[in-house]
């Protein structure tokens, strides 16, 4: 094999593949990059473990078509560090060279018999646009859990009916949900899971790389859900189980619902939780049109006052864990975020002004003394 290609170019490719290797891993192969070269001017970089697989596709100069196999951490440790440029690749015995003006790289060959083939993409069932599934994935993600003992809660809820898609995550503290359009396949085959559960931190690095790319093709089936684009594939395997329901958590009933600056309550949360040591929360004393933060207690206090509306109570009271108060705002876009509020102690439910797309439920704790 022997290529000549943009030395940025290769580090983007080597890059987007690279996402899904192990951090480690007792087959040696899988720490590896396979490089394809073809005869038709393209490069591709693959890689792969037992949850993901990855394939970038990039124009190259094709010298010598050919596959290699190399530890694929380091070779974007080398793609880094490259003079911008053009670079070579080639195989040389037992070793990829990897050059670049006069800078020389020599990498060890992995052996090409032991790489497991990749998976196939599923069966397409229509389109998502690439930049809109971005966004809707980072605002769930951040209410997936982080603890490995509940599997199926470190997912992100993935639900497809008619036009609208639907992801949701929970780490049994806060829920989010995000609803968004995607263009269905009418030709596509019926009898396909619709209702899926996918590992939230392999769906965000997903979301991240269509989210410069236009439309992507959607695949699914009962074992795993993939994308495809011009110049990438990706698949990943589905988590057993399903999130707890979120249909009767976000009916509130009668509620009381304040509104105030989404930037200006960050910046004031940020400020306010400076005094706020391990658990302690962060009140929110909401009256008819001034919204109070205060946080900690006896000698450290904080307080600040903010703008706001109340309707639906004469006054209002609640406090939040300052960072998964944080963590939902920052995940809202619009001016105005509204607080759909119980009462102390319930359940609340943060939404984009108007606009209930994007849904966060948070459930409140026992306000300051």
């Amino acid at each position: 094999m022997e290529i000549h290609i943009d030395s940025a170019v290769l580090t983007e490719a080597v890059a987007g593949a690279a996402r899904v290797l192990p951090a480690r891993s007792p087959v040696p192969v899988l720490g590896g990059l396979l490089l394809e070269a073809g005869e038709d001017g393209r490069l591709g970089v693959s890689g792969l473990d037992h949850e993901a697989a990855t394939r970038v596709e990039v124009e190259a100069e094709t010298v010598v078509p050919g596959r290699a196999l190399v530890l694929g951490r380091r070779l974007l440790d080398i793609c880094k560090v490259l003079p911008r440029g053009r670079a070579g690749l080639a195989v040389e015995g037992a070793r990829l060279s990897v050059t670049s003006g006069d800078v020389r790289f020599g990498l060890s060959l992995l052996p090409l018999d032991a790489y497991p083939a990749a998976p196939a993409l599923p069966p397409v069932l229509g389109e998502v646009d690439g930049a809109a599934f971005a966004e809707a994935v980072g605002q769930v993600a951040a209410a997936a859990g982080r603890d490995d003992s509940l599997p199926v809660l470190t997912g992100i809820r993935l639900a497809l009916d008619g036009p609208v898609m639907t992801l949701a995550a929970t780490d049994r503290y806060r829920y989010a949900v995000r609803a968004l359009e995607w263009h269905p396949d009418t030709g596509a085959a019926p009898g396909h899971p619709a209702d899926v559960v996918v590992p939230a931190r392999r769906l965000a690095e997903t979301a991240r790389s269509l989210a410069a790319g236009g439309r992507a093709r959607l695949g699914l089936d009962a074992h795993s859900l993939g994308f495809e684009r011009a110049g990438l594939r990706t698949t990943t395997r589905l988590l057993d189980g399903r999130l707890p329901r979120h249909d009767k958590l976000f009916a509130l009933g009668e509620h009381a619902v304040a509104a105030t600056g989404r930037a200006a309550l960050v910046e004031a949360v940020k400020r306010v939780a400076v005094v706020a040591e391990g658990d302690s929360p962060v009140q929110l004393a909401f009256d008819g049109t001034t919204l109070r933060l205060q946080a900690g207690y006896e000698d450290d206090v904080a307080s600040q006052r903010l703008p706001a509306t109340l309707t639906g109570s004469a006054a209002m009271t609640v406090a939040f864990n300052p960072g998964y108060l944080l963590d939902a705002l920052d995940r809202f876009t619009a001016e105005e975020v509204r607080l759909h509020l119980l009462g102390p102690g319930q359940r609340a439910l943060l939404t984009d002004g108007d606009d209930d797309r994007h849904r966060h439920l948070l459930m409140s704790v026992k306000p300051l003394v």
